[in-house]
């Protein structure tokens, strides 16, 4: 980017527009597409029609935007002693019952739509039943409805393993049931634009004057943000 802008000015080359050279934060993970949300929405709001996001490694023109629901799912409960306290539910145990219930979600083929539970976590000791049982889980597609469709089969099987973990005890106190928490860690939004579209097309015919000829794909970027908007990215 920054060989590309001093190419720019060494060639005196004249836009018909301004053109910002932008480095951003925020893309990756928990970010949340922070940067390109605060670079749209507040300081160059209005002021942007059309957007270019450089990402990743190898020549590849992205004109559509992968969608993703990111949670982290919490099951709480009180905890104790793995022998004098056994008998209560067990929110590792519920969050055992969710990842499997997830790893059996069946997802379309087409539109390409994904899931997996990324990191888990919780407990203190081998010898305690814990009080939190935690994991993070990433779904994505570039269809709308199928993304939604995932997430609400997602959010069924949390709750039918809190559920049964609780049923499984149903003898112990009240005050040892199990409750589950499910908070955002990010939501990028999809999107699509034709490949016909001027920036596309100019993205096309820059990359075959350089020898390559790849097809058009569908992926995460910065660029998801502003094709969501309607400005061509």
């Amino acid at each position: 980017i920054l060989q590309v802008a001093k190419s720019f000015d060494k060639a005196r080359v004249e836009t018909g527009g301004t053109i910002y050279f932008v480095g951003n934060v925020g893309e990756e993970g928990a970010g949340n597409l922070r940067g390109v949300r605060h670079l749209m929405t507040k300081e160059l709001q209005g002021k942007v029609d059309y957007f270019i996001s450089v990402d990743g490694a190898g020549l590849r023109v992205t004109s559509r935007a992968v969608g993703s629901h990111r949670y982290r799912v919490t099951f709480k409960g009180p905890g104790g002693h793995s022998y004098t306290a056994f008998g209560i539910p067990n929110p590792i145990h519920a969050l055992g019952r969710a990842i499997a219930k997830v790893s059996d979600i069946r997802v379309p083929a087409e539109p390409r739509t994904t899931f997996s539970v990324s990191v888990v976590s919780g407990g203190t000791s081998v010898n305690s039943i814990p009080a939190t049982g935690v994991m993070d889980i990433d779904m994505r597609s570039e269809a709308v409805d199928a993304l939604n469709g995932l997430d609400a089969q997602v959010r069924g099987a949390v709750h039918a393993a809190l559920t049964e973990e609780n049923a499984r005890w149903s003898a112990a106190p009240p005050a040892s049931r199990l409750t589950v928490v499910i908070d955002t860690i990010g939501i990028r939004p999809t999107g699509a634009q034709s490949d016909d579209a001027l920036i596309v097309r100019t993205a096309l015919h820059a990359g075959k004057s350089l020898g390559f000829a790849e097809p058009t794909e569908a992926s995460s970027t910065d660029a998801n943000l502003p094709i969501s908007m309607g400005i061509p990215a």
